[in-house]
Order: C-alpha cells, then structure tokens, then sequence
C-alpha cells in the first residue's frame, strides 16, 4: 500500500480506479481504528479526541491525542494483521508535538505506539531518552504475539 501512497505522491492523478479504490479501503482501515481506540480511551476514563488530518503532512500531528489527568498521550495508530511498521519520523512527530504543544514536565507527557492487529491492541510507549539521545531506530515494529509496555 506503501507503494500507491509513493506513486500517488509523485504522479498526482496517474492512479487507475482500482488503485484508488484500495488506496480509499487502506485508509478507511486506519481512520477506523482511530476511531475504536478514541472510544476504548473514553471508556477507560480519558479524554479522547482523533486528530483529522486528511494527507500526510511535515506538520507534528499525532493520530489520536489523550488526557487523564495532568499526563497527556500522542498516539500513532496502525491498523494491521500480524504486524505493524511506525517509521522513525512519525515517531519524532509525536516527541515534536508535545514538546510545542505542553508546556509541563516530561513525566507527563507520553508518546505511543498503537497497533490495531486484528481484535488485539498493542501499546508500545516509547521513552524520552531514546528521543533525546536520538537513538530511534528507522523504524518500531509491534508483532502481534508480543506485549505492550503501556496499558491504557
């Protein structure tokens, strides 16, 4: 799916309808899963709200941003089967848009990773010192068999 995302990137309009149309359930997939953990949030106590960016953008937005409480949570969902990717630079932008956007301490602000697989989520926290001392790696994988480190 990567792929079409690429190519409609670089090629605008050259996409057959087919393309478009997988492009459209790709998407409709994330949007969601976005949606489920919003409402899963809220029913755990949080206040939830999905971030409706329509395009990928270089601005900072997380997909979903929460609130117990003082502590704040930028989440990055991915809707997969077995596994799912989180590229560095989606990881960065949620370090980015609570640093803007939350002038508190550190301790309170949190960064995660969301993995819809199948009817199981996966949270993966990702913490402040691997930010700081920029040791991100390219990517976070979450595999379905694994657990989380975060639980809402």
């Amino acid at each position: 799916m990567k792929e079409l995302l690429d190519v409609g990137k670089n090629e605008g309009k050259n996409l057959d309808k087919t393309d478009k149309q997988a492009l459209r359930r790709w998407r409709r997939r994330g949007f969601y899963s976005e949606k489920v953990l919003v409402k899963l949030l809220e029913n755990k106590g949080y206040y939830a709200v999905r971030v409706p960016v329509s395009n990928p953008s270089r601005n900072p937005l997380p997909d979903v941003i929460a609130r117990r409480n003082m502590h704040v949570y930028a989440f990055e969902v991915k809707n997969a089967r077995y596994y799912a990717y989180f590229p560095k630079d989606q990881i960065v932008k949620l370090f980015e848009f609570l640093e803007r956007f939350f002038p508190v301490s550190r301790e309170f602000k949190h960064a995660v990773l969301a993995a819809h697989l199948g009817k199981k989520w996966i949270f993966k926290e990702i913490s402040w010192k691997k930010w700081e001392k920029d040791e991100l790696p390219e990517h976070e994988r979450i595999v379905k068999r694994e657990e989380g480190n975060f639980q809402p």
